[in-house]
């Protein structure tokens, strides 16, 4: 594992070691309620994945938030290359990270860092009480997603406050996590983007897109 971190580092210097949580297992506890067991690690530990000899599933857990807009469209944006999905299409949003000693990982600890994420990746301030559930998801490695919804806004003014972001990191010498920002309505308009998109994108504005016809 560190050996192929020092590798991994080494082709691109932006990585950063830092804490995260994987999951351990998830089960029903009752029709209503899902309960997922993690623990703590850091981000070299996901290289196993690609390891052919040692290759584990470790699984992420992450959250996302869908954006909708006024008139009906999903807010995307394509990951900066310093980010673990260059060039992917992706719902704003990151891996958890590991709660303090005491604090529980729970719905509302979720919520409270998707609303940080869609801060920090697209300048768009939400109360996290705002947010909705709205699904859970799981993709490749088994990886457990759980996924927002925002209240809707102007799609020219989320184009307004990303570009201000953009250029309020740009000035501190930073790079921005998501070099771009897109509108969908379904996924033949993802595809249309170009390039890829993160596994479980396809399915999320397919959800978006039965969301607004019924």
């Amino acid at each position: 594992m560190d050996r192929r971190w020092e590798q991994a580092v080494e082709a691109n210097p932006a990585l950063f070691d830092g804490p995260t949580v994987v999951c351990a297992g998830v089960s029903w506890k009752d029709p209503e309620t899902l309960r997922l067991a993690w623990y703590r690690a850091t981000y070299r530990l996901f290289l196993l994945r690609r390891d052919p000899e040692h290759g584990l599933p470790v699984p992420s857990v992450f959250v996302s938030v869908a954006q909708p807009t006024d008139d009906g469209r999903l807010l995307v944006g394509r990951g900066a290359s310093s980010t673990s999905h260059p060039g992917a299409w992706q719902l704003p949003g990151g891996t958890m990270e590991p709660t303090r000693t005491g604090v529980a990982l729970d719905t509302e600890c979720l919520r409270r860092h998707a609303a940080r994420e869609l801060v920090e990746e697209v300048g768009h301030v939400v109360a996290s009480e705002a947010l909705e559930l709205w699904t859970v998801t799981r993709g490749h490695h088994g990886s457990v997603g759980v996924h927002f919804r925002a209240p809707a806004r102007p799609a020219d003014a989320l184009t307004e406050q990303y570009a201000r972001l953009v250029a309020a990191e740009t000035a501190q010498g930073r790079t921005p996590e998501l070099d771009r920002i897109a509108f969908i309505r379904s996924p033949a308009e993802l595809g249309e983007l170009g390039g890829t998109s993160v596994n479980v994108l396809p399915v999320l504005a397919a959800r978006h897109a039965v969301g607004m016809s019924s």
